[in-house]
């Protein structure tokens, strides 16, 4: 059950604070509230600017798999950083529109997750999290083939694409396994000349 509410966000957060042993967070996130804006900017995030303010949790952010109410969040609120999954990558770079910006001129740090748009960008064939539609196939293909003419892995520059934009503070990647880790290390190590992003800029 989604509950944004003052009293539910409160409560979340004393389990975590109980389950892990800790008595601070570094940051917290206000989580996937798509369709709850309301209560997850009227309630969810003062509770935790007032946490913030009180030093119970280091900063306050939001993380969703899209770019527009993360920018409403942006303007709106005082947020410190925001998560966006699947929307600044290779293959969709939509939050460059009107996030990305925004979020460079207030200060709000950018992570950014689901780089590899949940596997189409890694060798797989899933994009957000369902079977790719064959246009979107086809483009996977061709970035792939652009990389290989330059001699990197497409997960390579998947993986360090975000990092170009100088609003994102990070890349967040998971993993299944300590292989996948070291593999994803080995790929942000990669050796990536300033001609294969022109490259991907003309054919993305």
């Amino acid at each position: 059950m989604r509950d944004y509410s003052r009293d539910g966000v409160l409560r979340s957060l004393d389990d975590s604070l109980n389950r892990t042993g800790l008595d601070h967070f570094d940051l917290v996130f206000i989580h996937d509230p798509d369709d709850h804006w309301e209560q997850a900017a009227g309630q969810a995030y003062p509770a935790l600017a007032e946490l913030r303010d009180q030093g119970v949790i280091g900063a306050v952010g939001a993380g969703m798999n899209q770019a527009e109410m993360l920018t409403r969040f942006v303007r709106e609120t005082d947020l410190d950083a925001v998560l966006v999954a699947g929307r600044y990558t290779l293959l969709d770079r939509s939050a460059a529109e009107e996030l990305l910006p925004e979020c460079e001129r207030r200060g709000v740090a950018v992570i950014a997750g689901g780089v590899f748009n949940s596997g189409i960008l890694a060798g797989g064939t899933t994009f957000n999290y369902d079977a790719a539609p064959p246009a979107v196939l086809e483009r996977a293909r061709e970035l792939g083939r652009v990389c290989a003419s330059h001699g990197v892995p497409l997960p390579a520059a998947a993986l360090r694409f975000p990092h170009r934009h100088p609003a994102v503070a990070n890349v967040l990647i998971g993993a299944r396994s300590a292989e996948e880790i070291t593999e994803d290390l080995a790929l942000a190590a990669s050796d990536i000349p300033d001609a294969l992003w022109e490259d991907l800029d003309h054919a993305g």
